[in-house]
């Protein structure tokens, strides 16, 4: 193929095609909302060190920056629940309250508002990383981004087979978005310091498990393996 342009990723260069143009390929940043990386959020609120899941904000600030000057996709996700709960299963908020601190979960009142519902505080964006007029938010209710939402035709209406993931968790949000997306036919990179996870661990054994048996759900890079690719 003429004009092959790949990234140095593990285990193999990414995409496998060498087909990575602007037109065709999206950065997809999942759930960097204050409820998961911001203090007085969910995630802070039960006890787990922010430093963590604030590790990504300044490389994805970077990548989103270039990728926007050459005019890639950007995509953005939130993971939330109307304010009436209809879409909140009960056994997931039972585990979210045994989860926080005093009982309090998912659509309980915190510093930020009620926990991960629509509309309040916490489930907002982070304004490091806010979305720019005209780039695409999905509003998920659950884990995965493809989860009774529209983002499986948006990609498909705008011509995108190849997505960059960021993000966080690795071990949660991020990952199911990748396993649904492999399933769909989309060629998936996951940034390796673009996601975190509550526990680095876990980070850790997520990007091993995508490596495996040749890249199962797709590669794995850094962002800055996805810059030099781009220069």
């Amino acid at each position: 193929m003429p004009n092959e342009s790949f990234v140095h990723a593990e285990p193999y260069p990414w995409p496998y095609d060498g087909d990575l143009r602007p037109d065709n390929t999206a950065l997809i940043v999942i759930d960097m909302q204050t409820d998961f990386c911001g203090v007085g959020g969910y995630v802070d609120k039960m006890g787990y060190d922010l430093a963590l899941t604030r590790a990504p904000i300044e490389p994805i600030k970077r990548l989103m920056a270039r990728l926007r000057t050459l005019g890639f996709h950007i995509i953005h996700t939130r993971e939330g629940h109307r304010p009436d709960l209809a879409d909140l299963p009960a056994n997931k908020r039972w585990r979210s309250r045994r989860a926080g601190t005093g009982g309090v979960g998912i659509g309980d009142v915190g510093p930020c508002g009620r926990i991960l519902v629509r509309g309040e505080p916490g489930w907002e964006i982070i304004p490091e990383l806010a979305p720019l007029p005209g780039e695409p938010v999905i509003d998920k209710p659950g884990k995965g981004s493809f989860y009774a939402t529209d983002l499986d035709m948006l990609l498909r209406v705008r011509g995108i087979r190849n997505l960059l993931l960021a993000g966080i968790t690795t071990d949660v949000c991020v990952h199911t978005t990748m396993r649904d997306a492999n399933d769909r036919g989309y060629e998936c990179l996951l940034l390796s310091d673009c996601t975190a996870a509550t526990d680095h661990g876990n980070h850790l054994a997520a990007l091993h498990m995508v490596k495996m048996q040749g890249g199962v759900f797709g590669a794995v890079a850094s962002s800055t393996a996805v810059l030099e690719a781009l220069a």
